[in-house]
């Protein structure tokens, strides 16, 4: 009860926070940030053929994502370098690892960009987003960045970061009752261990995977807890179910009193870069930069299975700080840039089955920009 509560306070100070923000950013501006881009032009982009972009409306689980040839797009360094910080909660998560190793192999400065990775949490990076002192986050379109483009914040989703690769079960795991089995495990009422949030993405697939199985997110108890502590609390009885990412799930995989119900939808990116006012209308050439150099280092280095090359293993252990054995012991993410139709009305569903909205739903087109990315591949709408 008093987790719920402190959760309760903090999401509404976030929200005010957000909202208080927002209106310094609408009084500091003196044009509207949030006017639509003049038509920029597209050129066709060797390298990036008919593969470099898929059809948005697209959800199938074994959609292959875009890719361009390696190496490709190539570079076009921008007339007088930009100096960019991108904001990310961490720098050890494998799904951070195309813009680690963007800086490290000079993908970035190939574009005329001096790139600085600033670790911060959401909600303390968004106000910085919406005016302008960062320039990117690498992050998601959580609650909190709903809530705040409701507020009037200039920000939108500009490009994706990965979907589970096959065979991963990152994702809910439950531990079975006498005579339940993973095809029939009854949800509603349970409680449910997770270190992240009602207002996370994660809410959606959740709550995807609670409906199929008698549950849904206003019908099952959250018990928000520390990183080290979900899977504890889940094998001591201390909750019946658990959201387990990477690596964690391993440590139940194969177990019978286990049962992995769903996670994440193959597929569908449910995060990436989110760009603010510099990026989108500001210094678009900047913004164009930013995801040539993060699209070409997707497609020369995280294009398949990358961790089938051992050599890339220890290379990327080294760069994440992480142990080259549990980097391993999971499958590689499909990385993917590109952002599905429909992705935040359904996360947005979610907020509101969760008690996390605020306000009205924000349409798509007020939350997602695609057209930088198409450009940097050279896709004409």
């Amino acid at each position: 009860m008093h987790t719920r509560t402190r959760f309760s306070a903090l999401a509404l100070l976030v929200a005010g926070s957000l909202l208080a923000a927002a209106g310094c950013a609408k009084e500091d501006d003196a044009t509207d940030p949030a006017a639509p881009a003049k038509p920029r032009t597209v050129k066709a982009v060797p390298g990036c053929g008919k593969g470099s972009w898929t059809d948005p409306s697209d959800l199938a689980e074994n959609r292959a994502p875009a890719r361009c040839d390696k190496g490709s797009p190539a570079p076009r360094r921008l007339s007088k370098e930009r100096s960019l910080t991108i904001a990310t909660g961490t720098l050890s998560a494998e799904y951070v690892a195309p813009l680690q190793m963007a800086v490290a192999k000079g993908e970035f400065k190939k574009e005329g960009l001096d790139v600085n990775l600033k670790v911060l949490p959401t909600p303390d990076a968004l106000p910085l987003l919406a005016k302008g002192d960062i320039d990117a986050q690498w992050a998601a379109p959580e609650a909190a960045v709903m809530n705040g483009i409701t507020g009037g914040f200039t920000i939108k989703w500009a490009a994706g970061n990965f979907s589970p690769g096959p065979g991963s079960k990152s994702g809910l795991w439950v531990k079975l009752k006498k005579g339940e089995s993973a095809g029939h495990v009854p949800m509603a009422g349970r409680k449910l261990g997770t270190m992240i949030g009602k207002g996370s993405v994660i809410s959606y697939p959740m709550g995807k995977t609670l409906k199929k199985h008698g549950g849904g997110l206003d019908k099952i108890q959250f018990q928000q807890l520390g990183s080290a502590d979900v899977l504890t609390a889940l094998q001591n009885g201390g909750t019946d179910s658990a959201w387990l990412l990477d690596p964690v799930w391993r440590k139940v995989d194969g177990d019978k009193q286990y049962a992995f119900l769903g996670g994440q939808p193959q597929g569908e990116p449910l995060g990436g870069l989110l760009f603010g006012p510099n990026l989108l209308t500001e210094d678009p050439d900047a913004g164009v930069a930013l995801l040539r150099a993060y699209i070409r280092t997707v497609n020369t280095y995280f294009a398949g299975d990358y961790k089938a090359d051992k050599a890339f293993v220890s290379e990327l252990a080294k760069l994440l700080k992480t142990d080259e054995a549990v980097l391993k012991s999971t499958p590689s993410l499909r990385m993917d840039w590109e952002i599905r139709s429909g992705t935040t009305d359904r996360l947005q569903a979610a907020y509101e089955a969760a008690g996390v909205a605020k306000g009205e739903k924000v349409p798509e087109d007020k939350a997602v920009d695609r057209r930088l990315y198409e450009e940097a591949v050279g896709h004409k709408r």
